[in-house]
């Protein structure tokens, strides 16, 4: 169209939205106003084209939510909050690969080291669980108390009895405090351990994890580019 003039129609075609898409994404924010035509047709320009190539771009990067607001701040002129925004999403990302490190370390030193000597069919108790770990038996009774080993007791005595699949979520609890990690951090990663029936079918969601968070950076890298093009061709853009 004359003038680099875009209908809301050309805009929709090259992502495969609805005109009705284009004209809530104006409504969000997610583009920058457009100017009317006398008619009070929507007018669009190739700096809202970016705009939506650049929401493509942050959307697999950040997250719907997340981008939804970087692009509103951006519109704004609020480029400090926008570049915030992305910071904090970097910052999490990196959160959660020290995360998958530290869990992948953990199960590596679990599956590594040798399995407390049970004292009698199979199973442990308190005392011999907690020196083998080298902490106190009131540490693995606050662990129980958080759901994250669940002993049963034995009916005559009332001895709390650990099995070997309490051993192992003592052991990964053991590995993963020593880490710095919270009781209420742990607990997810136990339940998939049990889920998965272990330490070994844990990998494969370990490496799938691993993948997304792989997926996920270089979306940013992409996203980036995208969003540094848009804020050149704003002329009123802080920068």
């Amino acid at each position: 169209m004359p003038g680099g003039r875009l209908r809301p129609v050309d805009l929709a075609r090259e992502h495969g939205l609805s005109t009705q898409a284009i004209r809530n994404y104006e409504d969000a924010g997610i583009l920058p106003p457009a100017d009317r035509t006398p008619n009070g047709y929507r007018i669009y320009t190739p700096l809202h084209a970016q705009a939506l190539r650049v929401f493509g771009a942050l959307v697999p990067a950040h997250g719907h939510a997340t981008a939804t607001e970087i692009m509103r701040a951006v519109n704004q002129d609020s480029v400090q909050d926008a570049l915030t925004l992305v910071d904090e999403s970097h910052a999490q990302s990196l959160q959660d690969r020290h995360t998958l490190l530290a869990v992948e370390r953990a199960l590596h030193d679990l599956t590594a080291t040798e399995l407390p000597v049970p004292t009698q069919a199979g199973v442990t108790f308190v005392g011999p669980l907690a020196r083998r770990l080298g902490i106190r038996p009131a540490t693995l009774r606050k662990w129980e108390r958080a759901g994250l080993v669940h002993p049963h007791r034995e009916p005559r005595t009332g001895y709390r009895v650990y099995a070997p699949a309490d051993v192992r979520d003592a052991q990964l609890t053991h590995q993963l405090r020593r880490g710095g990690y919270l009781l209420r951090q742990i607990a997810p990663l136990l339940d998939q351990v049990r889920a998965a029936g272990g330490v070994g079918p844990l990998e494969t969601a370990l490496t799938a994890w691993r993948d997304r968070l792989t997926t996920r950076s270089v979306a940013m890298l992409a996203a980036a580019g995208e969003l540094h093009t848009y804020l050149a061709q704003r002329p009123s853009a802080s920068r």
